[in-house]
């Protein structure tokens, strides 16, 4: 019996809180749950120096996407090169998802809607109205809405939509 493995799955390195994270992210996503959890065997102690019985992996799943986070040590470093966006429809989406993973983060990393959370992870918490502003044909509505934005944190979708009317 084989189960459908999705074709492209995003893996989490942590040093020893993929636990912790998994079960973070799937509090705050709707249809999430956590799917299975690897611990660390005896075999391959002397090269992963890990705990036997100790999480190895987690497998979760946010909005029907699979991910998958491991405890692979202090090797590797989250960075802003990579980070996953949050669309939403509605400034009470935009907040939540905001408020929920800015929670403990770097409040210094707080930018044009892009945030750092608690783990070390980038996230981007997006209005769906901010594209149909930037992709209309007036440039100068787009301008007036990419100078709002580059002035604010969280996003507000008043506030662009204020400068986008002009």
């Amino acid at each position: 019996m084989t189960s459908r493995i999705q074709k492209i799955t995003t893996n989490f390195w942590f040093d020893t809180q993929a636990e912790e994270a998994a079960n973070f992210y799937v509090s705050i996503f709707e249809s999430s749950q956590i799917i299975r959890t690897t611990r660390y065997k005896k075999a391959g102690h002397e090269i992963h120096g890990k705990n036997e019985g100790s999480v190895m992996t987690v497998e979760f799943q946010l909005n029907g996407q699979n991910f998958v986070a491991l405890n692979g040590g202090p090797q590797f470093k989250f960075t802003e090169a990579i980070s996953f966006i949050v669309n939403c429809e509605t400034q009470s989406e935009v907040d939540h998802y905001w408020g929920k993973l800015s929670e403990g983060g770097d409040e210094k990393a707080q930018m044009c809607g892009w945030l750092k959370d608690q783990f070390g992870v980038s996230w981007q918490i997006v209005p769906t109205a901010l594209y149909e502003m930037q992709k209309g044909p007036d440039s100068e509505k787009s301008e007036r809405v990419m100078k709002a934005l580059l002035n604010m944190k969280k996003i507000d979708i008043n506030t662009l939509n204020e400068a986008y009317l002009g």
